[in-house]
């Protein structure tokens, strides 16, 4: 049944709850239920066709919802139109009125809002200053380049000052230096502003980075809602722990010591002591171990499980080395390159990780 009186939280800033959509017989979301809080970044993650942009289409408006509810500071907004919503929009395409100029495109929500024109002067000022573009108001769109043009469509986006900014995919037309030059602003103009903000990527870095939180989404639904490492170093599905980052996912069984605690035991290779596991019994499961976690050393001399290096990568800053146990357990390492000494391929190592390194997945689960 769905709420019939807005959440009480205080600090919740967007609440969805029971939200669906359906094109005849396909699920383009299934019923999907999410807090997002006051002052928050939170940024919805996943491959194509899982479902973010469809929520995030709902949220602004521009989508009808099947089914659900959605509220904004305590207000249900599920059938308020979106120019009614409050809402601050920025797209991957930019959107800007080519025949405006940079300030003129900046002041039209304010323009919308009948302002007056000298309060109108005034925010277009602080907000061309906050994106770093206070000398460039009177040029038009075609004279910028196109992280200029994505600060425009930042700066018009909270010029009217949004009670939710919403922004899909913004980074995805530009190059990867003007990605990363971006990527820093966007924290830096969260952090100024203190506002909501919804982000839509499909770029796992980008999430990282920017995030307070991730719904990292898959198959029309939510997979797993977390700060982003959490997500990282307690993933609860397959696609979860494959999605973010580097992974070894190796089969084994999870069962509990003699002293009490937890271990598992991989197939074709060693028993490794893990921490206890969330909602997981003693059983089949597979395994997530990130490379980068896992420690080399000269087998006469190191800790750990042994193994023989079969390849190494080398890749300047770091080297990837695939390994074997006698078992024939394949797996991955990454290290930095000077601190992987000069192991070649065919030697012996010895195989450290730290039972925070070793994580038991729900088995069979894909999302």
């Amino acid at each position: 049944m769905l709420m019939t009186n807005p959440p009480s939280a205080a600090d919740v800033k967007l609440a969805i709850e029971g939200i669906a959509k359906r094109y005849g017989p396909t699920a383009a979301l299934e019923p999907t239920t999410l807090d997002v809080r006051r002052g928050e970044f939170l940024t919805l993650l996943g491959p194509s066709g899982s479902g973010k942009t469809t929520l995030l289409m709902m949220i602004a408006g521009l989508v009808e919802p099947s089914a659900g509810r959605i509220w904004l500071e305590g207000e249900d907004i599920t059938a308020r139109p979106a120019y009614r919503r409050d809402i601050g929009l920025v797209f991957q395409n930019y959107a800007l009125f080519p025949h405006l100029t940079v300030a003129e495109n900046v002041a039209f929500p304010l323009e919308m809002r009948r302002l007056p024109r000298v309060e109108i002067a005034r925010a277009v000022a602080e907000a061309l200053e906050l994106v770093r573009l206070p000398h460039l108001g009177a040029r038009y769109p075609r004279e910028l380049s196109g992280g200029q043009q994505q600060r425009v469509a930042f700066a018009r986006a909270i010029v009217f000052k949004p009670r939710l900014v919403l922004m899909d995919e913004p980074l995805g037309a530009l190059d990867k230096k003007l990605r990363e030059e971006l990527k820093l602003e966007l924290r830096k103009l969260h952090r100024d502003l203190g506002a909501t903000i919804v982000y839509v990527t499909h770029d796992q870095d980008e999430a990282m980075l920017l995030s307070d939180r991730i719904c990292l989404m898959a198959n029309a639904r939510i997979a797993q809602v977390d700060a982003p490492s959490d997500l990282y170093n307690r993933p609860r599905s397959r696609f979860a722990a494959e999605f973010i980052g580097e992974s070894n996912i190796l089969p084994g069984s999870l069962r509990r010591t003699a002293a009490g605690g937890w271990q598992v035991a991989l197939d074709d290779g060693p028993d490794l002591a893990c921490l206890p596991p969330e909602q997981l019994a003693e059983g089949r499961v597979p395994v997530l171990i990130r490379p980068e976690r896992i420690r080399l050393a000269p087998a006469a001399a190191g800790e750990g499980f042994a193994a023989t290096v079969e390849t190494v990568l080398d890749l300047g800053g770091i080297r990837r080395i695939g390994l074997a146990t006698s078992g024939g357990l394949r797996f991955e390492a990454i290290a930095l390159g000077s601190a992987t000494g000069g192991f070649a391929v065919g030697e012996a190592v010895a195989c450290a990780v730290a039972p925070a390194d070793v994580v038991p997945l729900a088995p069979g689960a894909a999302s």
